[in-house]
Order: structure tokens, then C-alpha cells, then sequence
């Protein structure tokens, strides 16, 4: 009698339904290993262990809302020669999660502020943390959209409390009326409790401008940030790059000469 059948909704009912997956093949490799059936309910334990925690990785990669799959490995350090490997690589260890500081990420555009902020996040969600990752606009319009419907304090709490906020383009755009008190509110209500990573292309001499109508709320909010935080200069040539042909135009344009058409 072939024992699978009834098995499926025992393991069902004990929600061990992943182990289904693999029986069949984990039954051959012990009749063929001649391995001992503790060896073999090990295994079927261990492959049910991944399934869940590759499912949860899943689910915190979904909730993350990374833009793209951008990763460490996959980051050009080639074209940042000034950019220290080595504390990059100490920061993707996450320690910073523990430490409950912030990040602070600034640079040029197209220097791959956005895509280390995300890969971080990736480390951190691969290590079991909870991840956010959102523009600086995105995340002020989501707190107007839960005020405008009931729900501020939840959405707040539930930002105040996420072990990692990745906020990306800081400054981009200038923090007006409410919108720099939210913003503050946040990054206090964070601050020495969840660990916090920040893009910007303004330089960090320069952060104080994105509080134009409240200094001192500004200044409040970046003391802050920059208490105990780790901070990373991008200097190099955008990723962005022109298409090919697109300089030779510009060139040609430049010395008044006549484009052919097709």
C-alpha cells in the first residue's frame, strides 16, 4: 500500500503540506542511501524549514516594494574607485538594524545611490527583517491618504515601528507645510529605535534646504539622522549613460552641422 495518499491530509491538517513536495524523492534517496529512518524524517524536516523560510522571504520581498532586483552582487563598484568595498560590505551585514542607526546615502544622479539603498534592503530582508522601501513623495502621500481616510495612526505606527524605512530621493523635492512635521514626527518617533536609510542628491552640507518654511524642524530632524549614522559619498559618472550615437549628435550639433535624415 502506497503510503502517501494517506498521508496528505494528516500533513494538511497539521499544516506540514510542503513536506508533500519532496516524500517521493526523499523516499527513493533513503531506499537507495539505505538511510536510517531518523536520516530520513531529518531531511524531510530541513527541506520543510527552507520552503517556509524561502516563503517568508517571499512575503518580505513583496511587502519591501522594491523597484527592481538590485543587489550587492550585482552593484558596479568599477565605476566608484573612491568608494570604500569594505564598509559597504561590513554595512550589508545589517548590523545597523541592531544598532538602530540611520544610513545616509548621497551623490550625483545615476551614481547608484537607489540601487545600494535597495540592495541593503536585500541583505536585511534575506536576514529576516522587515523592509520598506519608498520615495520621499510616496511615503508623504501615503500618511495625506491615511489622514484623508481615518487611518493616520496606523500607517504611522506601522512606520515608525519597521525594522528598516528605506526613504529614497530626500530633498528632491522641498518639504512644505505638513508635510515636513510628518516627516519629522516619523524620523523622532524612529530615532534610536528602527534603523533608517536615506538617498539624496544634495550634498550632506546641504540636507538643511529641504526644510524651506521650517529651519529649526529641519534641523531637528537631520540632528537625528546624523546621530551615530554611517555615512556614504557616491562620486562618480551617472550609470545613466547617453545611447550610442547620441554624443556623436550632440557633437555634431554643436559645430552647426546638418543632420541627414533617414
Amino acid at each position: 500500500m502506497h503510503p502517501i495518499p494517506e498521508l496528505t491530509p494528516l500533513l494538511k491538517q497539521l499544516r506540514l503540506s510542503g513536506i508533500l513536495d519532496s516524500l517521493e524523492a526523499r523516499n527513493r534517496e533513503a531506499i537507495d542511501r539505505k538511510l536510517a529512518f531518523t536520516e530520513f524524517l531529518s531531511l524531510l524536516i530541513h527541506d520543510e524549514v527552507a520552503r517556509r523560510d524561502n516563503k517568508k522571504l517571499s512575503l518580505r520581498m513583496r511587502r519591501a516594494n522594491f523597484r527592481s532586483q538590485k543587489t550587492l552582487e550585482g552593484f558596479d563598484f568599477d565605476r566608484l574607485p573612491s568608494l570604500n568595498r569594505a564598509a559597504i560590505h561590513d554595512l550589508a551585514t545589517c548590523r545597523f538594524i541592531d544598532e538602530k542607526v540611520a544610513v545616509l546615502i548621497a551623490g550625483p544622479c545615476g551614481t547608484g545611490k537607489s540601487h545600494l539603498a535597495q540592495a541593503l534592503g536585500h541583505a536585511a530582508a534575506r536576514q529576516g527583517h522587515d523592509v520598506l522601501f519608498s520615495t520621499q513623495s510616496q511615503l508623504l502621500a501615503s500618511l495625506r491618504s491615511a489622514a484623508a481616510v481615518g487611518t493616520y495612526d496606523r500607517r504611522f505606527q506601522y512606520l515608525a515601528k519597521l525594522p528598516l524605512l528605506i526613504i529614497d530621493d530626500f530633498g528632491l523635492k522641498p518639504l512644505r507645510s505638513p508635510d515636513d512635521e510628518d516627516f519629522h514626527d516619523l524620523i523622532a518617533e524612529r530615532y534610536e529605535r528602527a534603523a533608517t536609510i536615506l538617498t539624496s542628491n544634495l550634498d550632506f552640507p546641504e540636507w538643511g534646504e529641504a526644510f524651506p518654511g521650517n529651519k529649526m524642524i529641519g534641523a531637528a530632524t537631520l540632528d537625528r539622522l546624523r546621530h551615530g549614522a554611517h555615512k556614504i559619498v557616491l562620486d562618480g559618472e551617472s550609470y545613466r549613460g547617453l545611447k550610442p550615437g547620441v554624443e556623436t549628435l550632440r557633437s555634431e550639433l554643436a559645430k552647426g552641422g546638418k543632420i541627414k535624415q533617414p
